[in-house]
């Protein structure tokens, strides 16, 4: 007897919204018993004011009336809200949170709102294993009391525990395509990884050594359908396709929803929050007096002397008056933190160097938590750049000397600055986001 189970998936919506209605709609429509919808994580981004103003809590809103059945956690949800905010968030969802490797240190075992995985039996009978996992950033989870980590041998552990039990193994994975592919290199047994984080478009999914991986790009761009075709109780095909949410209607209950929490979320920011009493210019291309008093406060916050951050983290002027939350949260909607490097003096040096450049300064850069427009000039705290070299605090830079620099965690994930990212010691000042400490400096201005 041949049965089917369809699998509608969503990922790195990052609180994308323009397509979620239509989406919403279509999944509604072709659900019956024998069908699911699973999330992947990092569906929330609080660069959305939505999303900040209700501290997540609106996406999870969002999902409870889509219906979704399972999801994973993202880096977006995982790091950039507070542990409090978790709880909050994951309090109010009527769905099923997976992920395997996060540790709650003060108690020693998951969240109180996670599990390892679940068995889930459909309609028709047949049992499906979800197993969730998330991405495994070290360093940020540290700094929010969380341990996390990526364990082959403890999937192999679940992937067994469940294997005699069930009729398919499904990883939900917030873990990106790379070490999706070394777990289907892995771990033949599990037989479609539904993944996430590194915004792969897969048209009918990836087979890697008998694994079907699924990814379906990023925004809600995509919708994925998988099918998976059994006999008797024997998995006999998987088919994966990507649909496309612009030929679908928009579900009206979705959208009502949508816009009475963006209607709340305006109301939340117009709070004020700093009144000023001259306005803050702001320039990318040139020194101005809004990024040099950020940079200023950047390096205070981090009990430093010296720190550098690039002048289009902020987008625009403040004008003199009243500066409401939904003002400060425009002009840095970035989910950006402070961050502490250590660089040696030929390290700074060449990081400075590299700054100076077009590449840089007009780099209209997308990612690594901006959610600006270009990345601008350097600006400088306790650093100055003269005819006969780069000076710290004063002295010419030496060159086998270590420096501590406050600067955004931004420039340590990539090609950037290359000596920040491959610089081993670096700390993270969580969770507080850029925009705290932009609020902090208006506070001390006002």
């Amino acid at each position: 007897m041949v049965k089917t189970i369809t699998i509608f998936h969503t990922n790195d919506i990052h609180s994308g919204f323009a397509n979620w209605a239509k989406i919403v709609s279509h999944i509604k429509k072709e659900r019956d018993t024998n069908t699911r919808y699973v999330d992947l994580g990092d569906h929330a981004d609080r660069a959305n004011p939505m999303t900040e103003a209700t501290i997540g809590q609106g996406n999870i809103q969002l999902l409870n009336e889509a219906g979704v059945d399972f999801a994973a956690i993202g880096n977006n949800e995982g790091v950039t809200f507070s542990k409090e905010m978790l709880q909050s968030m994951y309090s109010q969802a009527n769905f099923k949170l997976l992920v395997t490797n996060l540790i709650d240190r003060d108690i020693g075992k998951l969240p109180n709102w996670a599990l390892p995985y679940w068995i889930d039996e459909m309609e028709n009978g047949l049992r499906v294993a979800y197993i969730g996992y998330t991405a495994a950033m070290v360093h940020f989870y540290e700094q929010l009391g969380w341990d996390v980590f990526f364990s082959l041998d403890k999937l192999k552990e679940i992937v067994e525990t469940v294997s005699k039990k069930v009729d398919a193994i499904i990883l939900l994975s917030h873990l990106g395509l790379p070490k999706d592919e070394f777990i289907a290199e892995s771990v033949p047994e599990v037989d479609v990884i539904i993944g996430a984080h590194t915004h792969h478009v897969l048209h009918g999914g990836k087979r890697v050594n008998g694994t079907l991986i699924c990814q379906a790009g990023k925004h809600g761009q995509y919708l994925g359908k998988l099918t998976l075709t059994f006999s008797g109780r024997v998995l006999k095909h998987i088919e994966e396709e990507l649909l496309d949410p612009s030929q679908f209607v928009e579900d009206s209950s979705t959208k009502a929803l949508l816009l009475h929490l963006e209607n709340q979320a305006d109301i939340a920011l117009q709070e004020s929050a700093v009144y000023l009493k001259e306005p803050l210019p702001v320039k990318w291309f040139e020194h101005s007096v809004g990024p040099q008093a950020l940079c200023d406060e950047l390096t205070n916050w981090c009990g430093l002397d010296i720190g550098m951050m690039n002048a289009g983290v902020l987008l625009e002027t403040l004008e003199k008056g009243p500066i409401s939350f939904g003002d400060i949260h425009r002009v840095c909607p970035h989910p950006i933190n402070p961050c502490i490097v250590e660089l040696t003096g030929a390290e700074l040096i060449e990081t400075i160097e590299r700054a100076q450049t077009d590449d840089i300064v007009q780099l209209a850069l997308k990612g690594f938590g901006f959610r600006g427009k270009v990345l601008g000039t350097m600006i400088y705290t306790g650093i100055d750049i003269k005819v006969n070299g780069i000076h710290v605090l004063g002295e010419p830079v030496e060159a086998n000397r270590t420096y501590k620099l406050a600067t955004l965690d931004m420039y340590t994930f990539g090609f950037l600055f290359p000596k920040i990212a491959a610089s081993s010691n670096k700390r993270y000042l969580l969770p507080e986001f850029l925009r705290d400490i932009l609020l902090s400096m208006l506070k001390k201005r006002n």
